[in-house]
């Protein structure tokens, strides 16, 4: 792993962002990671109100908000939508979140701006694509509960959510892979494209393979919950000192092996378990054996020897136990970034690696506006220009 990455692959790539919550910034992250110039506006004069969020929403603006350029402006002034126009008019692409008609409103919608600027590329990450529901309010969990994550997810009869803003992360990646598309064929056309993703047809996709079992077996799945794996082995464990193992044995060439490291002869040796298939068909009774052999050894020790046999095997982590995980660590997984109250943090990369070093920390968390002024300047005001909004409340 190199500590740099070089030039980075979107460096000549301005884009401006009016996002809040996680999944319109989650786009802005990966651009900004893979190198873009990302301006990040926000409302004067408090900034983003990701920014104050508590209980589960605390952690969403140091998770998505780095390598950012913060401006903090008026845009419902005439002066303020003026110099966000202007920052436009010289940017590539454009992100937002809010409701539908929300920059229509406030004159920075895709038509006006596409008008104008037909380079331009327009990102809207919404609920839903355009159809009987593009109206409807939606957020992760709604989502989740109406796709079938949460159902798939949760025991039989209790729905649950998924553990992470799931849909919102995977949202903002598909449209930053629709961004990068659109750059693409823009240096071909010379014309931008009004971008679109959702939050409800990204849970469809990740419901795809279900759909497909349902289709194929002419029946519906039940939930995950419920433990009806397509391989041999593939269960969390109990482990003689109290901790839990998740261990996998998944291929025929395998099982043998791992037989013989942990003393399942009679297994091994039975002819009605010889291939996969059969493994998975009996499950029933196989399992309860390999448990009882599993059990004999500590955390440590069956880590150990999955390691030692080649196996898909995991210790059952938390989050908090990541800012420790050796991998990340001396792998550059983790950026170090400062929280508004000044602490130090490390908070995981985009995970991807160019030309085996990770993307690097550009721009640290900021306050609301910390950029005003440079980018005030940049577009060409001077001074006292930047002075007269500042003191009128146009700039934070």
């Amino acid at each position: 792993m190199t500590d740099t990455p070089g030039p980075l692959p979107l460096r000549h790539i301005r884009v401006v962002e009016f996002t809040h919550m996680v999944m319109g910034p989650t786009v802005g992250m990966v651009l900004a990671d893979l190198g873009a110039d990302v301006v990040k506006v926000e409302p004067a004069p408090k900034g983003d109100t990701t920014r104050h969020l508590t209980g589960s929403g605390t952690g969403f603006y140091a998770a998505f908000q780095r390598n950012r350029r913060s401006l903090c402006v008026d845009v419902k002034s005439p002066e303020g939508l003026a110099l966000v126009k202007r920052l436009i008019g010289r940017s590539d692409a454009v992100i937002e979140n809010f409701r539908p008609g929300a920059m229509d409103k406030l004159g920075l919608g895709y038509a006006e701006l596409s008008a104008e600027q037909p380079g331009l590329i327009y990102c809207s990450c919404k609920g839903f694509l355009p159809g009987p529901y593009e109206h409807r309010t939606a957020l992760d969990e709604v989502v989740q509960m109406m796709g079938g994550l949460a159902y798939m997810t949760g025991l039989e009869g209790r729905p649950l959510r998924a553990g992470s803003s799931v849909i919102d992360i995977m949202g903002g990646l598909s449209a930053a892979i629709a961004i990068l598309a659109v750059l693409a064929e823009r240096q071909h056309t010379g014309r931008g494209r009004h971008v679109q993703a959702a939050l409800f047809e990204t849970v469809a996709l990740l419901m795809a393979q279900h759909m497909a079992q349902a289709a194929i077996t002419g029946s519906p799945p039940p939930p995950m919950s419920t433990r009806t794996p397509a391989w041999p082995v593939y269960d969390v464990f109990e482990t003689a000192d109290g901790g839990q193992v998740f261990v996998g044995v998944v291929t025929d060439t395998a099982w043998p092996a791992f037989c013989d490291a942990f003393g399942l002869d009679a297994l091994k040796s039975d002819p009605s378990l010889a291939t996969k298939q059969q493994r998975v068909a009996e499950r029933a009774r196989t399992i309860p054996a390999v448990a009882a052999a599993l059990r004999r050894f500590t955390k440590a020790e069956l880590m150990a020897k999955c390691e030692e046999l080649g196996l898909p095997y995991a210790p059952i982590g938390r989050p908090a136990e990541l800012f420790d995980d050796p991998h990340l660590n001396a792998s550059g997984g983790l950026v170090p970034l400062t929280l508004p109250d000044g602490r130090p943090v490390k908070l995981p990369a985009l995970p991807v690696s160019l030309d085996g070093a990770r993307p690097p920390l550009r721009h640290d968390l900021s306050p609301p506006g910390a950029h005003n002024a440079e980018i005030a300047a940049e577009l060409g005001l001077s001074d006292a220009d930047i002075a007269d909004l500042r003191a009128r409340g146009i700039l934070a």
